[in-house]
């Protein structure tokens, strides 16, 4: 599929994911509220659950949140069918608006700091509630397939299917949403994205599962016994979120420490940790591999705050090989010491070695750097200075640069000249 094929489909998810939502809001408006407290019950749900939504990360697809109790407790609503015993009697329409004002409701302090997720994720709560609640009514005695499916084993399973498909579809189109504002190849970002955000779809799927069961038989005070398991990890997520950010700061403050001890050119760490991971991305790593490739780059001229004269420009790829080797080992001690991870200080260690010796975080780490040396950091270099620097990374892979690697560089520099 091509990205503007791709462009047109998402496009298309969401003007139907807007209908839906405004029809749904209209149809409520005109007939009313049923059983306006269970609603307002699971509204509040979906409330708190956004109000406690975790900042996971942020990079060029954008910040990365998460909001598994908002999504569990809307999709139990779409999926539920009796409150204590009794018929629930709410259709498709109050789904769909209890899912959205609980959600814009809990999202307002979010927009008041100007941390709010983009407005895909209501759209996309919108069509996945709608489409969970149009099928979930088939499953109860009123439902054509109520009558084939008896409650039980099978019924649960039902349920259960229905929550992961529509947990996996939301998956896929905020990943291909994702990918669309993303560079290189739109497959590969597809599933990447796509990779990072199914983890939390079966505890999601779960959960909304056992809240829809557990308000049939237990009434509306099963809600926060069953919510707390979910609330509690994302809170924990938040812990984890919080501990990476603190530690990518004190990388930044290491990476930045050359550079005003004046061993090496201003903004050269960034650039050569932003080019690295777009190579990264091109060789197809990801996750760990990718976030450590980021880090190694950031920090890798940390040893040359060791040496008693700046290397001319900070370009240690002059240097011969012994020095070079010496320089890297003391950046990759300095890294242990800070307690940064052995992979990260592992590919500080070994930027120095014959790329037959390194990990692929190594390889391109060396790459890159010699790449950026080559251009004298130069924001401004022409498309002669560029490839001559190609060049001349090419005519040393013999011992120096893998091929692989520089190509992937290669494709990566010729695209960022398009733009």
């Amino acid at each position: 599929m091509t990205r503007r094929t791709a462009a047109r489909l998402v496009a298309a998810a969401y003007g139907a994911a807007v209908l839906v939502a405004g029809a749904a809001l209209g149809i409520v408006l005109w007939r009313g509220v049923t059983r306006p407290g269970v609603a307002l019950a699971f509204g509040l749900v979906v409330a708190v659950g956004e109000l406690a939504r975790v900042r996971l990360s942020e990079d060029r697809a954008g910040v990365r949140t998460t909001g598994l109790l908002s999504g569990a407790g809307a999709l139990g609503y779409a999926l539920c069918g009796q409150v204590g015993g009794t018929p629930a009697g709410h259709g498709v329409a109050q789904a769909v608006a209890v899912a959205l004002v609980g959600t814009l409701v809990g999202l307002t302090p979010h927009v008041a700091l100007g941390q709010a997720p983009p407005p895909q994720a209501p759209a996309r709560l919108a069509l996945g509630v709608g489409g969970a609640a149009v099928c979930g009514q088939a499953l109860y005695g009123s439902g054509w397939l109520g009558r084939t499916v008896e409650p039980g084993g099978l019924f649960t399973l039902c349920l259960l299917v229905l929550a992961l498909c529509v947990g996996c579809l939301d998956a896929l189109l905020a990943a291909a949403t994702a990918a669309l504002g993303s560079e290189g190849s739109y497959g590969r970002a597809v599933r990447e994205e796509l990779l990072a955000r199914l983890g939390t779809v079966p505890a999601l799927a779960a959960t909304a599962v056992l809240l829809a069961l557990a308000v049939a038989v237990a009434g509306l005070w099963a809600l926060p016994l069953c919510c707390a398991p979910l609330l509690v990890m994302q809170f924990a997520l938040c812990r984890r979120a919080s501990v990476r950010a603190t530690h990518r700061r004190t990388l930044a403050s290491l990476a930045r420490a050359p550079e005003v001890a004046g061993c090496t050119p201003h903004g050269h760490a960034r650039r050569v940790a932003e080019l690295s991971r777009a190579v990264g991305r091109e060789l197809g790593l990801a996750g760990g591999e990718l976030t450590a490739l980021e880090y190694a780059a950031l920090t890798h001229d940390v040893g040359q705050l060791s040496l008693a004269e700046p290397v001319p420009g900070g370009a240690t790829t002059a240097l011969e090989p012994g020095r070079q080797r010496r320089i890297a080992l003391l950046g990759g001690a300095v890294l242990r010491q800070a307690g940064v991870r052995w992979r990260v200080a592992s590919a500080v260690e070994a930027q120095a070695d014959p790329y037959r010796e390194q990990s692929v975080t190594a390889r391109v780490l060396r790459t890159v750097n010699a790449y950026d040396d080559l251009l004298a950091g130069s924001h401004t270099a022409d498309a002669a200075a560029r490839e001559q620097a190609l060049r001349a990374l090419r005519t040393a892979t013999g011992r120096d640069h893998e091929p692989r690697v520089v190509e992937a560089l290669s494709r990566v520099v010729a695209r960022a000249a398009e733009v």
